[in-house]
C-alpha cells in the first residue's frame, strides 16, 4: 500500500526517482573511473605495469647495479628473460655476471649476455674481452652490444667509424657463437652513428612509448628503465619481446651448440 503524500505535498512519481538517482550514479561511475586511472597511472609510473608492452613476452637486463639478485622468485613474477651484462670496453668484467648468469639458468629463464660497447677501444680487443667471459651454452640468447656510450674517451681519441669497429665486435662474436649479436641502443646514439647500418636486428630503448624508429627491424623493446620485480631489491629495466613463445624459445636456440 502507498503512503498518501501530506496535503499540499507533491507526491514523488517513479520518473521523478529515477532522475534523481541518475546524477548519483554518474558520480559513481566517475569516481571509479578516476580510480582506475590513477591506479593505472600509479602502476605505469612505478615500474609494474607499461600497457602498450604488456601484450608482449616480459624480460629483464641486469648488472651489478641490481646488487643481490632472488632469481627464483624473480622469474615467476612474469619474467621469461633476461640480458646480463658480462664486460665493458677491452679489459672491465662485471663482478657479479659470473653469479647472475649461473643462477639466470638455475631458475629456468632464458638468458643472454651483452657487453657495454665503448667508442674508446678497437672492436676486436672489446670482442676478445667478451669471448674470454661470456661460456658458449646451448640455449642461450644472442649476444648483444649495447651501443650507447657517445664518450668523449678519458685516454685517447673516440673512435670515428663507429659502424666499423661496431661490425668487426660483431663478426667475432659471430664466428665464435654461431649467432648474429643484436645492437641495443637509444635513438640518441642511432641518429648520431648508426643510421646508415642495415641488415642487423635491434633492441631498442623507448621508455614507455613503442619504438618510433627501426620499426621493421626491433626485436626487444626496453620500456622501463625503473621498473619493479619481485627478487630485485631496487629498480630494474623491463623489457618486451616481439613475439609469442615459440618465437622466444627459437631466438633462444639459434646460437651455434657448444663443443
Amino acid at each position: 500500500m502507498t503512503t498518501p503524500a501530506p496535503y499540499g505535498a507533491r507526491a514523488s512519481s517513479p520518473a521523478n526517482v529515477r532522475g534523481r538517482g541518475r546524477p548519483r550514479s554518474i558520480l559513481a561511475l566517475a569516481l571509479v573511473t578516476l580510480a582506475l586511472v590513477s591506479i593505472a597511472i600509479f602502476a605505469a609510473a612505478g615500474g609494474w605495469w607499461t600497457p602498450w608492452a604488456s601484450r608482449y613476452i616480459q624480460g629483464v637486463d641486469v648488472s651489478w647495479h641490481q646488487g643481490a639478485i632472488d632469481w627464483r622468485t624473480l622469474a615467476a613474477d612474469d619474467v621469461a628473460f633476461a640480458y646480463i651484462k658480462a664486460t665493458e670496453g677491452a679489459d672491465h668484467v662485471d663482478p657479479r655476471f659470473a653469479f647472475n648468469w649461473e643462477h639466470a639458468g638455475a631458475a629456468g629463464l632464458y638468458r643472454g649476455a651483452y657487453h657495454f660497447f665503448t667508442l674508446c677501444q678497437p672492436g676486436a680487443r672489446q670482442a676478445s674481452n667478451f669471448i674470454a667471459v661470456v661460456p658458449r651454452v646451448d640455449g642461450a640468447l644472442p649476444p648483444a652490444i649495447d651501443l650507447e656510450h657517445m664518450g668523449p674517451c678519458r685516454e685517447g681519441p673516440t673512435m670515428t667509424d663507429v659502424i666499423a669497429e661496431a661490425r668487426i665486435f660483431m663478426d667475432r662474436l659471430e664466428a665464435h657463437y654461431g649467432v648474429r649479436p643484436i645492437i641495443y641502443t637509444t635513438r640518441e646514439f642511432h641518429d648520431a652513428h648508426l643510421r646508415e647500418l642495415q641488415g642487423e636486428r635491434f633492441w631498442i630503448r623507448s621508455i614507455a612509448t613503442p619504438p618510433n624508429f627501426r620499426q621493421n627491424d626491433w626485436i626487444i623493446w626496453q620500456h622501463h628503465n625503473r621498473g619493479h620485480r619481485r627478487g630485485v631489491s631496487g629498480p630494474v629495466d623491463l623489457n618486451a619481446f616481439r613475439g609469442d613463445a615459440a618465437a622466444l624459445a627459437m631466438f633462444a636456440s639459434s646460437a651455434r651448440p657448444p663443443t
